[in-house]
């Protein structure tokens, strides 16, 4: 039994023209996308505590080691930032609006802020590769939720997955563990 693809061109063009108004949300959109804007302004704030957590340990932190522990540091801090650019992009393509409140960051953060000693670079580590385990967690959560419903989302989480394994995997080497 043969497959054919076929595609109503027609149909299509004239949908694309009457609702304009969607931006890249089509017909064929098949997510929830009100509580997956929900979701991705979690991803928002949860990638914005990660960049300030690892900001302020970049910074504060003192001790022999303190030079390669603080570059991680500050690199993995970028990379969190973008991460969250990222998703509030997305957002922002859904129709949504991202959430940058600084006020309801912690409560929709799927992460904490600690703050440590400023000589414990061990506990400092440690605190942020719970932290990298928390996100690898729930971001394989959300991509099993999402599955083929919004192949762009699901991509854009992955992407952001495969970057906090290698986080997860760095804080380890320099822990030791």
């Amino acid at each position: 039994m043969e497959n054919k693809f076929e595609i109503d061109v027609a149909r299509i063009r004239d949908d694309a023209r009457a609702h304009m108004d969607r931006g890249p949300v089509t017909k064929t959109y098949g997510a929830d996308r009100e509580r997956l804007i929900e979701v991705l302004n979690q991803v928002v704030a949860t990638e914005i505590v990660c960049y300030l957590r690892y900001s302020q340990h970049a910074i504060a932190a003192s001790g022999i080691d303190r030079a390669q522990v603080a570059a991680e540091f500050t690199e993995h801090a970028q990379q969190e930032m973008q991460h969250g650019l990222w998703a509030a992009e997305r957002v922002s393509q859904l129709g949504g609006r991202p959430d940058f409140d600084p006020t309801t960051l912690k409560q929709r953060s799927h992460t904490e802020y600690v703050t440590t000693d400023e000589t414990d670079l061990k506990r400092m580590l440690q605190e942020n590769l719970i932290a990298e385990r928390i996100v690898i967690t729930t971001y394989q959560e959300m991509i099993r939720w999402i599955g083929e419903s919004d192949p762009t989302t699901r991509r854009m989480l992955e992407r952001i997955l495969e970057e906090e394994e290698e986080h997860a995997d760095d804080l380890s080497d320099l822990l030791g563990i």
